[in-house]
């Protein structure tokens, strides 16, 4: 009598073993690690946690570190609740700041990301160096004094027909006059932007005016000038990106600002130096 009984048991039990088994959701941001009085800690806060701790910190083994950060979410968590929901004002004021920067630092890495493109460090470097030279470059000697009396002296010394490299030895007073007030090869960029103009103003061979930079007063000879061969695309791809990069983000910002209703409303008596006083947020 129990003869069919047994079997189907037996083809339940084949069936059930051809059955797929259920598949187990991988962890994720929202998988959830701890309870604290109700309060979820997800895998999420910790990925966020471990991610600000110190180089130092982050190099220990991953089983030490995950007990460590979520023991530590655990009891800010308790600590926490002993507020009872009561936030105080400097804690919103640095939640507000936290956020703040927080968001303008997503959008500024999505604008940086858009900006840099293989299309577009392509274009970049095409537009740089299209002519197949990277710019001029430039070797100079100076003779550095003081004052513009001075300079005004040893350009009169240099017209009637003085030694460069010797005067520089005997009267200037930058580091380079012991050998002679050579400077170098050096480019576009590299100079302060009063010296750069004058040298670009001259010629092999030629002699500027005095020329006033914060150093002091200079009178600058132009020993030659040369192009510069263009830097493979590897080799610049890097410094491409930065500027295009940078120049995005002061678009975006410049564009932003431009559009937005920004209001300043005038404080009297207001004195800077009241960032300082941080009674004023313990209210």
């Amino acid at each position: 009598m129990r003869k069919g009984l047994t079997f189907l048991p037996r083809v339940a039990l084949a069936a059930l073993l051809t059955l797929p088994l259920p598949v187990m959701a991988a962890p994720h941001a929202n998988t959830v690690v701890a309870i604290v009085n109700g309060e979820e800690i997800t895998l999420g806060h910790m990925i966020l946690a471990r991610a600000t701790l110190p180089t130092q910190y982050q190099q220990l083994p991953p089983d030490v570190l995950y007990e460590a950060i979520l023991d530590q979410l655990i009891q800010q968590t308790a600590l926490k609740q002993a507020l009872h929901g009561e936030v105080p004002h400097y804690i919103e004021l640095s939640l507000e700041n936290e956020s703040r920067s927080l968001l303008a630092a997503d959008v500024i890495e999505t604008v940086m990301e858009k900006a840099s493109s293989e299309e577009d460090l392509l274009a970049a470097y095409e537009d740089a160096y299209s002519d197949g030279d990277s710019g001029d470059e430039f070797n100079a000697s100076h003779i550095l004094v003081e004052t513009e009396d001075e300079a005004n002296s040893v350009k009169m010394e240099l017209d009637a027909g003085a030694d460069f490299a010797a005067l520089a030895k005997d009267r200037s007073t930058g580091p380079s006059g012991p050998s002679g007030g050579e400077l170098g090869w050096f480019t576009k960029g590299r100079m302060v932007p009063e010296f750069e103009a004058a040298v670009l103003a001259l010629k092999s061979g030629e002699v500027s005016p005095p020329v006033q930079t914060q150093f002091g007063w200079h009178v600058i000879i132009l020993n030659e000038r040369r192009k510069t061969a263009a830097p493979e695309f590897e080799d610049v791809r890097e410094e491409l990106a930065n500027k295009l990069r940078n120049q995005a983000v002061e678009t975006r910002v410049t564009e932003l600002t431009t559009s937005a209703q920004i209001e300043r409303p005038d404080i009297e008596d207001l004195d800077p130096a009241i960032l300082q006083n941080l009674e004023l947020v313990r209210d």
